[in-house]
């Protein structure tokens, strides 16, 4: 096979050769990926109204309830299902609890719940899914025990755990945890086989490297792309498993705001009070629109790269 030589001078002496001018390496285009700092996604196009959007909802989470005269549980006298006003941007409840109160601390739950469950079952998943691609018995177990998993959709495991344990957030905790550690068990052993081919993987064996060396400082940075693509996905995955257990009563406990409480919450005066329940949709649909923007961001970036 011939071997492109660089261009030379008249007088037999190389060219330099500017950036640009030869092909990049596969390799080379690994690595760039992998150096390309995950934060310059979420700065420009999708990724900037993304992080606008989710910024806006957690600081109205951490900050908002400061700035309100009303607490979550406090009960107003005369305040029976009024629509929204200045004094109750979202209107008042049932049992006269101001809506907007009650929603920013719905934030803080549910924000508290998926920062803890998603990065447990992304890191179980990671773990797994390493493990499995060293050790050929483990890896057999897993995909088997992937497959029992993700043949129940998260509603109906939420349901089948609520049964056992009972609804709280525990259980909600525990339903996004174990349906993500699938996803990221598969992912990440889908991109460890992959990466684990390139040359400058080869030549980190060759020189001596052990597989745990390899796997952590070649293999799994190179797979960071796809990590963070999913686990943005994953943050919104989890707001809505919330929502959705939530509404169907099986989520937190009613007496702890959270988003999806309180949309089930309003449900029976949709046809007279709707904004009851609107006000929390909306904040659900922002947070979950501005994480899919992140990971759609994040990924548009690293498909450029190829």
């Amino acid at each position: 096979m011939l071997i492109p030589q660089p261009p030379s001078s008249s007088s037999g002496e190389a060219l330099p050769v500017g950036p640009g001018l030869l092909p990049e390496a596969p390799a080379d285009r690994d690595e760039t990926r992998a150096r390309l700092p995950l934060y310059r996604s979420l700065l420009r196009g999708s990724g900037l109204v993304g992080t606008v959007l989710v910024l806006a909802v957690v600081a109205a989470g951490v900050f908002g309830p400061l700035f309100l005269s009303h607490g979550a549980d406090q009960q107003i006298e005369g305040a029976y299902l009024l629509a929204p006003s200045a004094d109750h941007w979202f209107g008042t409840d049932d049992v006269n609890r101001d809506v907007l109160a009650r929603t920013l601390v719905g934030i803080r739950v549910d924000l508290l719940i998926i920062l803890i469950a998603v990065p447990i079952g992304a890191a179980l998943g990671t773990l797994v899914g390493l493990v499995s691609v060293t050790v050929p018995l483990a890896d057999s177990v897993a995909q088997r025990v992937f497959d029992v998993i993700l043949a129940f959709p998260a509603l109906i495991l939420g349901i089948a755990l609520a049964a056992i344990l009972g609804p709280g957030a525990l259980t909600v905790g525990i339903v996004i945890a174990v349906a993500e550690i699938p996803v990221f068990g598969r992912l990440v052993r889908t991109s460890v086989l992959r990466v684990r081919e390139q040359p400058y993987v080869e030549a980190a064996r060759v020189s001596g490297a052990g597989t745990g060396r390899i796997l952590l400082r070649h293999v799994l940075p190179n797979s960071v792309e796809a990590l963070g693509v999913q686990f943005a996905l994953s943050l919104s995955l989890g707001v809505f498993i919330e929502g959705a257990l939530g509404y169907l009563g099986i989520g937190v406990v009613p007496s702890t705001p959270s988003l999806g409480g309180l949309i089930a919450a309003g449900n029976n005066y949709l046809e007279t009070n709707p904004w009851f329940s609107l006000g929390p949709l909306f904040v659900i649909s922002a947070l979950v629109l501005g994480l899919y923007l992140i990971a759609q961001s994040i990924s548009n970036d690293r498909r450029n790269l190829r």
